[in-house]
């Protein structure tokens, strides 16, 4: 039996092949976007499309949808709209509109918002948007491969997004533009809303330079921004230096803030993310779990775990699974 899933990141679109070995492989968005390259076409020299049992991938926010679906049955992508979500290249789109107009049976993932009936009704109130889909494919991937139940998981790249699970079900995330740091978004603070009443720049213009990036003082493409920070890093930059220590305060303000609000003792923290598992030059893991230390353990998992869990996702749902993390599967 095989089995796709498909991460719709910020830099590329990643595919894991979930047979007896794993396979993975990664596009750029720009790549994808110019047309270079198609995403079917590299994932059919991996595997027979007839072959695929079930595909399960993710796009966008995923704020059009509260549950996993067929996609056969998804309107507009299932998204409310592609505006004021960071940088649009429009490489995700096309992979959609491939894998829509394919033969492969697919079922499209949402994202964590106001509608998903999971999450703690507080969080559902305070936040019309907590994560995009692809984070629910990582927590899947930390369940399944730690066994946690009560955990936290803090993906850190391009944004950060933490989220918090009790009882194998999400309850809770602080999506990039109200929290923590990445390289490239992070919150809007007060000079940037005035940035923006005063028309200087768009929300979404500020939301793509809240980062790390501000810190540094950057300007850099979204598939540069990592290495430009810490090449200066390793050059002895100040403000390199500064950045990548306000990006870690803020990621441990923000998973200490879940911590305090859970009501269970945490099994766990597990990290992902490009910048999450960060080890030189800037030893990004070790400053971040020596800064939160709970009773139990501290993971890391590859950057492949988005993609990973969306197949073990599309493995289960296929196997009969009518709830993932506390969120419904529609029936096909």
């Amino acid at each position: 039996m095989v089995f796709v899933g498909m991460d719709h990141g910020t830099t590329g679109v990643s595919f894991t092949v979930l047979r007896d070995e794993p396979v993975h492989f990664k596009i750029g968005r720009v790549q994808l976007s110019r047309g270079e390259i198609s995403a079917l076409d590299e994932l059919f020299k991996l595997v027979n499309p007839q072959e695929i049992d079930l595909m399960a991938i993710t796009y966008a926010m995923g704020d059009g949808i509260s549950e996993i679906t067929p996609i056969e049955k998804v309107v507009d992508r299932g998204i409310l709209s592609i505006e004021g979500a960071g940088k649009v290249t429009g490489g995700g789109t096309f992979v959609y509109d491939e894998i829509e107009q394919s033969q492969v049976p697919t079922i499209l993932i949402p994202g964590l918002h106001k509608n998903s009936e999971s999450l703690d009704p507080r969080f559902r109130a305070a936040y019309s948007h907590q994560a995009s889909a692809e984070k629910i494919s990582i927590c899947y991937n930390a369940h399944l491969e730690t066994g946690f139940e009560d955990f936290i998981v803090a993906d850190i790249s391009s944004n950060t997004v933490s989220i918090l699970l009790e009882d194998a079900e999400i309850v809770g995330a602080i999506d990039a533009c109200l929290g923590a740091m990445g390289i490239i978004h992070g919150p809007l603070d007060l000079e940037m809303i005035r940035d923006i009443d005063e028309g200087q720049r768009t929300a979404n213009q500020c939301f793509s330079q809240a980062g790390a990036v501000k810190v540094a003082g950057l300007d850099e493409d979204v598939s540069h921004a990592r290495e430009v920070l810490l090449e200066r890093y390793q050059m002895g930059d100040p403000r390199a230096k500064l950045a990548l220590d306000t990006m870690l305060m803020t990621i441990l303000m923000e998973i200490w803030g879940l911590n305090g609000i859970s009501t269970k003792k945490l099994e766990g923290l597990v990290v992902t993310g490009s910048v999450g598992s960060l080890r030189e030059p800037y030893d990004f893991y070790g400053r971040l779990t020596e800064g939160f230390k709970v009773a139990g353990a501290c993971v890391q998992l590859p950057p492949t775990s988005g993609s990973m869990g969306s197949a073990q996702i599309a493995r289960d749902v296929f196997n009969g699974a009518r709830n993932i993390l506390g969120i419904k599967v529609k029936q096909f």
